[in-house]
Protein backbone atom coordinates (compact mmCIF):
# COMPACT_ATOMS: atom_id res chain seq x y z
CA UNK A 1 0.00 0.00 0.00
CA UNK A 2 1.36 3.64 -1.09
CA UNK A 3 1.65 6.93 1.32
CA UNK A 4 2.00 9.91 0.49
CA UNK A 5 3.01 13.18 2.25
CA UNK A 6 1.65 16.74 1.28
CA UNK A 7 3.14 19.40 3.67
CA UNK A 8 0.94 22.96 3.87
CA UNK A 9 2.16 26.09 4.57
CA UNK A 10 3.88 29.18 2.95
CA UNK A 11 5.97 29.46 5.65
CA UNK A 12 8.10 26.45 4.86
CA UNK A 13 8.06 26.84 1.17
CA UNK A 14 10.07 30.20 2.28
CA UNK A 15 12.25 28.49 4.55
CA UNK A 16 11.04 30.28 8.01
CA UNK A 17 10.27 26.31 9.68
CA UNK A 18 11.88 23.52 8.83
CA UNK A 19 9.65 20.73 8.25
CA UNK A 20 10.14 17.78 10.61
CA UNK A 21 6.72 16.64 10.21
CA UNK A 22 7.87 15.17 6.87
CA UNK A 23 10.58 13.59 8.55
CA UNK A 24 8.62 12.08 11.16
CA UNK A 25 5.46 10.56 8.88
CA UNK A 26 7.96 9.24 6.63
CA UNK A 27 9.65 7.49 9.26
CA UNK A 28 6.35 6.27 10.91
CA UNK A 29 4.64 5.15 7.65
CA UNK A 30 7.78 3.27 6.60
CA UNK A 31 7.77 1.40 10.44
CA UNK A 32 4.02 0.57 9.60
CA UNK A 33 5.20 -1.10 6.08
CA UNK A 34 3.57 1.31 3.93
CA UNK A 35 5.80 2.48 0.50
CA UNK A 36 6.51 6.49 0.29
CA UNK A 37 7.17 7.39 -3.55
CA UNK A 38 6.67 11.43 -3.27
CA UNK A 39 6.35 13.97 -0.54
CA UNK A 40 5.65 17.64 -1.79
CA UNK A 41 4.74 20.74 -0.18
CA UNK A 42 2.72 23.60 -1.00
CA UNK A 43 1.58 27.02 0.04
CA UNK A 44 -1.57 28.25 1.42
CA UNK A 45 -2.86 28.52 -1.89
CA UNK A 46 -6.25 27.05 -2.66
CA UNK A 47 -5.49 26.18 -6.44
CA UNK A 48 -2.02 24.61 -6.33
CA UNK A 49 -3.30 22.59 -2.87
CA UNK A 50 -6.07 21.23 -4.85
CA UNK A 51 -3.30 20.18 -8.01
CA UNK A 52 -0.80 18.54 -5.53
CA UNK A 53 -3.72 16.91 -3.81
CA UNK A 54 -5.60 15.79 -7.05
CA UNK A 55 -1.88 14.30 -8.42
CA UNK A 56 -1.60 12.31 -4.99
CA UNK A 57 -4.52 10.52 -5.25
CA UNK A 58 -4.19 9.38 -8.66
CA UNK A 59 -0.92 7.17 -7.87
CA UNK A 60 -1.55 6.71 -4.07
CA UNK A 61 -3.85 4.71 -1.77
CA UNK A 62 -3.26 7.10 1.15
CA UNK A 63 -2.32 11.15 0.78
CA UNK A 64 -1.75 12.34 4.64
CA UNK A 65 -1.63 16.07 4.37
CA UNK A 66 -0.07 18.21 7.70
CA UNK A 67 -1.03 21.65 8.23
CA UNK A 68 -3.71 24.39 7.03
CA UNK A 69 -5.99 22.97 9.35
CA UNK A 70 -6.20 26.26 11.46
CA UNK A 71 -8.93 28.95 12.15
CA UNK A 72 -7.78 31.67 9.54
CA UNK A 73 -9.16 32.55 5.94
CA UNK A 74 -5.48 30.90 4.70
CA UNK A 75 -6.23 27.65 5.96
CA UNK A 76 -7.50 25.69 3.61
CA UNK A 77 -6.53 21.77 3.43
CA UNK A 78 -10.03 20.75 4.46
CA UNK A 79 -11.98 23.00 2.39
CA UNK A 80 -9.94 21.69 -0.57
CA UNK A 81 -9.90 18.44 0.50
CA UNK A 82 -13.76 18.22 1.13
CA UNK A 83 -14.18 19.63 -3.12
CA UNK A 84 -11.77 16.89 -3.87
CA UNK A 85 -13.95 14.34 -2.23
CA UNK A 86 -16.97 16.00 -3.38
CA UNK A 87 -18.10 16.31 0.15
CA UNK A 88 -20.12 19.58 1.76
CA UNK A 89 -18.91 20.80 5.21
CA UNK A 90 -20.93 20.24 8.44
CA UNK A 91 -20.35 21.47 12.03
CA UNK A 92 -19.45 18.59 14.51
CA UNK A 93 -21.11 18.88 17.28
CA UNK A 94 -18.73 17.29 19.12
CA UNK A 95 -15.70 18.93 18.19
CA UNK A 96 -17.24 22.62 18.91
CA UNK A 97 -17.95 21.38 22.44
CA UNK A 98 -14.07 20.38 22.65
CA UNK A 99 -13.17 23.69 21.07
CA UNK A 100 -15.55 25.20 23.71
CA UNK A 101 -13.47 23.37 26.53
CA UNK A 102 -10.37 23.85 24.97
CA UNK A 103 -10.73 27.42 25.23
CA UNK A 104 -12.06 27.34 28.77
CA UNK A 105 -9.54 25.85 30.07
CA UNK A 106 -6.93 27.91 29.14
CA UNK A 107 -8.66 30.79 29.96
CA UNK A 108 -8.19 32.50 26.42
CA UNK A 109 -10.87 34.39 24.76
CA UNK A 110 -12.48 32.32 22.07
CA UNK A 111 -13.14 34.41 18.30
CA UNK A 112 -15.36 33.63 15.88
CA UNK A 113 -13.31 32.33 13.27
CA UNK A 114 -12.12 29.65 15.55
CA UNK A 115 -15.40 27.86 14.80
CA UNK A 116 -14.07 27.29 11.36
CA UNK A 117 -12.53 24.44 12.73
CA UNK A 118 -15.76 22.94 13.94
CA UNK A 119 -16.70 22.41 10.55
CA UNK A 120 -15.89 18.54 8.89
CA UNK A 121 -16.39 16.93 5.77
CA UNK A 122 -19.62 15.10 5.50
CA UNK A 123 -18.57 10.84 5.99
CA UNK A 124 -15.54 12.25 7.63
CA UNK A 125 -13.69 10.52 10.94
CA UNK A 126 -12.96 12.86 13.92
CA UNK A 127 -9.55 12.12 15.05
CA UNK A 128 -9.59 13.85 18.33
CA UNK A 129 -7.12 16.88 19.15
CA UNK A 130 -5.70 16.42 22.66
CA UNK A 131 -3.21 19.10 22.50
CA UNK A 132 -4.65 21.83 20.42
CA UNK A 133 -8.22 22.61 18.57
CA UNK A 134 -7.97 21.71 15.13
CA UNK A 135 -9.03 18.07 15.55
CA UNK A 136 -8.00 15.71 12.51
CA UNK A 137 -9.81 14.36 9.91
CA UNK A 138 -9.72 10.80 8.12
CA UNK A 139 -11.72 10.76 4.11
CA UNK A 140 -12.37 7.47 2.56
CA UNK A 141 -14.05 6.94 -0.55
CA UNK A 142 -13.68 7.18 -4.37
CA UNK A 143 -12.19 10.47 -6.14
CA UNK A 144 -12.14 11.13 -9.80
CA UNK A 145 -7.91 9.90 -9.39
CA UNK A 146 -8.95 6.54 -8.85
CA UNK A 147 -11.15 4.74 -6.33
CA UNK A 148 -10.85 3.62 -2.78
CA UNK A 149 -8.77 6.65 -1.63
CA UNK A 150 -7.99 7.83 1.44
CA UNK A 151 -6.97 11.22 2.66
CA UNK A 152 -5.46 11.81 6.25
CA UNK A 153 -5.57 15.60 7.58
CA UNK A 154 -3.49 16.19 10.59
CA UNK A 155 -2.75 19.69 12.13
CA UNK A 156 0.92 21.06 11.58
CA UNK A 157 2.68 21.87 14.97
CA UNK A 158 4.74 19.21 15.71
CA UNK A 159 3.05 18.29 19.57
CA UNK A 160 -0.24 18.32 18.03
CA UNK A 161 0.49 16.11 15.03
CA UNK A 162 3.28 13.32 16.57
CA UNK A 163 0.24 12.70 19.32
CA UNK A 164 -2.15 12.73 17.32
CA UNK A 165 -0.37 10.07 14.95
CA UNK A 166 0.49 7.59 17.20
CA UNK A 167 -2.48 7.55 19.37
CA UNK A 168 -5.22 7.11 16.48
CA UNK A 169 -3.18 7.52 12.84
CA UNK A 170 -0.92 4.47 13.45
CA UNK A 171 -3.43 2.13 14.53
CA UNK A 172 -5.50 2.96 12.09
CA UNK A 173 -3.15 2.71 9.55
CA UNK A 174 -1.54 -0.48 10.98
CA UNK A 175 -5.17 -2.08 10.34
CA UNK A 176 -5.16 -0.97 6.82
CA UNK A 177 -1.65 -2.76 6.45
CA UNK A 178 -1.06 -4.97 9.04
CA UNK A 179 2.63 -6.15 7.92
CA UNK A 180 4.88 -3.83 9.59
CA UNK A 181 8.40 -3.09 8.99
CA UNK A 182 11.15 -3.81 11.46
CA UNK A 183 14.69 -3.33 11.33
CA UNK A 184 18.65 -3.56 12.94
CA UNK A 185 20.95 -1.44 12.88
CA UNK A 186 24.77 -2.60 12.53
CA UNK A 187 27.54 0.23 13.15
CA UNK A 188 30.76 -0.14 12.13
CA UNK A 189 34.06 1.52 12.50
CA UNK A 190 37.14 1.78 11.12
CA UNK A 191 36.48 1.01 7.25
CA UNK A 192 34.73 3.09 4.43
CA UNK A 193 31.97 2.52 2.36
CA UNK A 194 33.30 0.84 -0.31
CA UNK A 195 35.23 -1.47 2.05
CA UNK A 196 31.95 -2.34 3.30
CA UNK A 197 29.98 -2.61 1.08
CA UNK A 198 32.35 -4.51 -1.19
CA UNK A 199 32.10 -7.39 1.64
CA UNK A 200 28.01 -7.46 1.57
CA UNK A 201 27.43 -7.17 -1.97
CA UNK A 202 25.39 -11.04 -1.97
CA UNK A 203 23.42 -10.12 1.31
CA UNK A 204 22.20 -6.91 -0.54
CA UNK A 205 20.40 -8.72 -3.40
CA UNK A 206 18.09 -10.22 -0.62
CA UNK A 207 14.53 -9.00 -1.25
CA UNK A 208 13.57 -9.61 3.11
CA UNK A 209 15.25 -8.99 4.92
CA UNK A 210 17.07 -6.06 3.12
CA UNK A 211 20.31 -4.70 3.77
CA UNK A 212 21.38 -1.10 2.68
CA UNK A 213 24.84 0.82 3.88
CA UNK A 214 24.75 4.39 5.07
CA UNK A 215 28.14 6.22 5.75
CA UNK A 216 28.73 8.23 8.78
CA UNK A 217 31.97 10.51 9.48
CA UNK A 218 34.21 7.12 10.44
CA UNK A 219 31.70 4.66 10.36
CA UNK A 220 29.19 2.85 8.10
CA UNK A 221 25.99 1.68 9.12
CA UNK A 222 24.62 -1.39 7.81
CA UNK A 223 20.38 -1.36 8.12
CA UNK A 224 18.23 -4.80 8.04
CA UNK A 225 15.23 -4.51 7.11
CA UNK A 226 12.61 -7.21 7.09
CA UNK A 227 8.46 -6.64 6.23
CA UNK A 228 6.83 -9.31 8.18
CA UNK A 229 3.45 -10.11 10.57
CA UNK A 230 4.81 -9.32 13.67
CA UNK A 231 7.97 -8.71 15.79
CA UNK A 232 8.92 -12.52 16.28
CA UNK A 233 8.48 -13.44 12.33
CA UNK A 234 10.69 -10.29 11.67
CA UNK A 235 13.31 -11.15 14.27
CA UNK A 236 13.78 -14.66 12.85
CA UNK A 237 14.36 -13.01 9.22
CA UNK A 238 16.61 -10.50 10.71
CA UNK A 239 18.92 -13.01 13.12
CA UNK A 240 20.48 -15.02 10.35
CA UNK A 241 21.47 -11.86 8.36
CA UNK A 242 22.96 -9.95 11.76
CA UNK A 243 24.74 -13.36 12.41
CA UNK A 244 26.26 -13.09 9.43
CA UNK A 245 27.88 -9.66 9.54
CA UNK A 246 29.20 -10.47 12.81
CA UNK A 247 30.92 -13.09 11.81
CA UNK A 248 32.19 -10.83 8.49
CA UNK A 249 32.97 -7.62 9.60
CA UNK A 250 33.90 -8.90 13.73
CA UNK A 251 35.13 -6.64 16.71
CA UNK A 252 34.77 -3.70 13.78
CA UNK A 253 30.92 -3.91 14.88
CA UNK A 254 30.72 -1.30 17.87
CA UNK A 255 27.31 -2.24 18.55
CA UNK A 256 23.90 -3.58 16.83
CA UNK A 257 21.95 -0.68 18.62
CA UNK A 258 20.60 2.01 16.78
CA UNK A 259 20.54 4.58 19.61
CA UNK A 260 24.15 4.02 20.58
CA UNK A 261 27.08 6.15 19.41
CA UNK A 262 30.46 5.24 18.83
CA UNK A 263 31.70 7.03 22.10
CA UNK A 264 29.07 5.62 24.41
CA UNK A 265 30.39 2.37 23.50
CA UNK A 266 33.90 3.40 24.09
CA UNK A 267 32.90 4.13 27.83
CA UNK A 268 31.14 1.45 28.34
CA UNK A 269 34.43 -0.88 27.24
CA UNK A 270 36.24 0.83 29.69
CA UNK A 271 34.11 0.60 32.00
CA UNK A 272 33.58 -3.28 31.84
CA UNK A 273 37.24 -3.06 31.65
CA UNK A 274 38.05 -1.31 35.03
CA UNK A 275 40.33 0.88 32.45
CA UNK A 276 40.60 4.80 32.70
CA UNK A 277 41.59 7.16 29.19
CA UNK A 278 43.00 10.36 29.24
CA UNK A 279 43.88 12.50 25.79
CA UNK A 280 46.15 14.77 24.50
CA UNK A 281 45.15 17.07 21.77
CA UNK A 282 46.68 19.63 19.32
CA UNK A 283 45.02 20.47 16.07
CA UNK A 284 41.41 18.68 17.95
CA UNK A 285 41.52 21.09 20.77
CA UNK A 286 39.34 19.53 22.79
CA UNK A 287 36.85 17.88 20.73
CA UNK A 288 37.70 14.73 21.39
CA UNK A 289 37.50 14.75 24.99
CA UNK A 290 34.20 16.53 24.21
CA UNK A 291 33.03 13.29 22.66
CA UNK A 292 33.87 11.20 25.21
CA UNK A 293 32.48 13.65 28.09
CA UNK A 294 28.87 13.85 26.17
CA UNK A 295 28.43 10.28 27.57
CA UNK A 296 26.74 10.14 30.72
CA UNK A 297 28.88 8.47 33.51
CA UNK A 298 32.61 9.23 31.55
CA UNK A 299 33.43 10.73 34.61
CA UNK A 300 33.79 6.95 35.78
CA UNK A 301 36.62 6.54 33.31
CA UNK A 302 37.66 9.72 32.06
CA UNK A 303 39.68 11.82 35.36
CA UNK A 304 41.48 14.32 32.84
CA UNK A 305 42.97 15.48 29.64
CA UNK A 306 44.99 17.58 27.92
CA UNK A 307 44.97 20.86 25.02
CA UNK A 308 48.37 21.00 24.18
CA UNK A 309 48.47 23.23 20.86
CA UNK A 310 51.93 25.04 21.13
CA UNK A 311 55.28 23.30 21.73
CA UNK A 312 55.61 24.96 25.13
CA UNK A 313 52.54 23.14 25.89
CA UNK A 314 53.78 19.60 25.08
CA UNK A 315 57.01 19.82 26.79
CA UNK A 316 55.89 21.03 29.96
CA UNK A 317 52.01 19.47 30.34
CA UNK A 318 53.17 16.22 28.50
CA UNK A 319 57.09 16.02 29.05
CA UNK A 320 57.55 16.12 25.37
CA UNK A 321 61.29 16.42 24.40
CA UNK A 322 62.64 19.63 23.21
CA UNK A 323 65.08 17.63 21.11
CA UNK A 324 61.85 15.52 19.66
CA UNK A 325 59.92 18.95 18.47
CA UNK A 326 63.27 20.35 17.12
CA UNK A 327 64.62 17.21 15.26
CA UNK A 328 60.63 15.94 14.06
CA UNK A 329 58.46 18.88 14.00
CA UNK A 330 54.47 19.07 16.29
CA UNK A 331 53.00 16.78 13.38
CA UNK A 332 55.40 13.69 13.83
CA UNK A 333 55.14 10.02 14.50
CA UNK A 334 57.44 10.77 17.46
CA UNK A 335 55.79 13.48 18.67
CA UNK A 336 52.45 11.42 18.63
CA UNK A 337 54.11 9.06 20.55
CA UNK A 338 55.73 11.01 23.60
CA UNK A 339 52.29 13.17 24.01
CA UNK A 340 50.67 9.82 24.47
CA UNK A 341 53.38 8.16 26.51
CA UNK A 342 53.31 11.25 28.80
CA UNK A 343 49.70 11.86 28.80
CA UNK A 344 49.08 8.19 30.26
CA UNK A 345 52.12 9.12 32.77
CA UNK A 346 50.70 11.95 34.39
CA UNK A 347 47.06 11.22 34.58
CA UNK A 348 48.04 7.77 35.70
CA UNK A 349 45.84 6.29 33.43
CA UNK A 350 45.86 2.68 31.67
CA UNK A 351 44.80 4.12 28.24
CA UNK A 352 46.14 7.80 26.69
CA UNK A 353 45.22 9.03 23.06
CA UNK A 354 47.39 11.50 21.23
CA UNK A 355 46.62 13.55 18.26
CA UNK A 356 48.53 15.94 16.37
CA UNK A 357 48.20 17.47 12.99
CA UNK A 358 47.57 20.03 10.32
CA UNK A 359 43.66 21.40 10.12
CA UNK A 360 43.86 23.96 7.82
CA UNK A 361 43.61 26.06 6.03
CA UNK A 362 47.21 27.50 6.24
CA UNK A 363 50.15 25.60 7.63
CA UNK A 364 50.67 22.74 5.20
CA UNK A 365 53.42 22.29 3.09
CA UNK A 366 54.33 19.31 0.59
CA UNK A 367 55.96 17.31 3.03
CA UNK A 368 53.30 17.72 5.43
CA UNK A 369 50.17 18.91 3.74
CA UNK A 370 46.93 20.34 5.29
CA UNK A 371 45.00 17.02 6.27
CA UNK A 372 48.08 14.97 7.57
CA UNK A 373 47.07 13.92 11.09
CA UNK A 374 49.25 11.72 13.69
CA UNK A 375 47.90 9.87 16.95
CA UNK A 376 49.34 7.75 19.10
CA UNK A 377 47.71 5.23 21.72
CA UNK A 378 49.21 3.64 24.62
CA UNK A 379 47.31 1.14 26.27
CA UNK A 380 49.17 -0.33 29.81
CA UNK A 381 52.46 0.53 28.38
CA UNK A 382 51.87 -0.44 24.31
CA UNK A 383 52.10 2.17 22.31
CA UNK A 384 50.76 2.23 18.90
CA UNK A 385 51.21 4.77 16.14
CA UNK A 386 49.13 5.66 13.17
CA UNK A 387 49.52 8.19 10.50
CA UNK A 388 45.95 9.97 8.41
CA UNK A 389 44.99 11.75 5.60
CA UNK A 390 42.03 13.36 6.11
CA UNK A 391 40.09 15.15 3.08
CA UNK A 392 38.14 18.47 3.57
CA UNK A 393 37.98 21.86 5.26
CA UNK A 394 39.17 22.66 8.95
CA UNK A 395 35.85 21.67 10.41
CA UNK A 396 35.56 18.34 8.65
CA UNK A 397 39.39 17.41 8.67
CA UNK A 398 39.21 17.93 12.82
CA UNK A 399 35.52 15.80 13.10
CA UNK A 400 37.28 12.84 10.83
CA UNK A 401 40.31 13.17 13.61
CA UNK A 402 37.66 12.56 16.09
CA UNK A 403 35.98 9.97 14.72
CA UNK A 404 39.31 8.11 13.53
CA UNK A 405 40.80 8.72 17.52
CA UNK A 406 37.68 6.75 18.70
CA UNK A 407 38.55 3.71 16.69
CA UNK A 408 41.94 3.80 17.06
CA UNK A 409 41.80 3.35 20.82
CA UNK A 410 38.59 0.85 21.17
CA UNK A 411 41.09 -1.04 18.03
CA UNK A 412 44.30 -0.72 20.81
CA UNK A 413 42.61 -2.01 23.66
CA UNK A 414 41.21 -4.81 22.24
CA UNK A 415 44.28 -5.73 20.60
CA UNK A 416 46.27 -5.16 23.70
CA UNK A 417 43.99 -7.62 25.66
CA UNK A 418 43.98 -10.04 22.35
CA UNK A 419 40.52 -9.94 21.49
CA UNK A 420 40.37 -10.48 17.79
CA UNK A 421 39.57 -7.35 15.48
Amino acid sequence: MTVELISVGTEILLGNIVNTNAAYLAERCALLGLSCYHQSVVGDNEERLEEELRRALSRSDIVILSGGLGPTKDDLTKEVTAKVFGRELREDPHTRERIQEYFDRSGRKLTANNWKQALVPEGATVVDNYNGTAPGLILEGDVEEGKGRTAILLPGPPNEIRPMFERDIAPYLNRREPEGIYSHMIKICGMGESQVEDQVTDLMEQANPTLAPYAKTGEVHLRITARAAGEEQAEALIRPVEEELYRRFGNRIFTNREEVTLEEDLVKMLEKRHMTLTTAESCTAGLLAGRIMNVPGASGVYREGYITYSNEAKEKLLGVRHETLQAHGAVSPETAREMAEGAAAHAEAQAALSVTGIAGPDGGTKEKPVGLVYMGCSVCGHVWVREYHFKGNRAKIRESAVAAALTLVRACILEYLGEKN
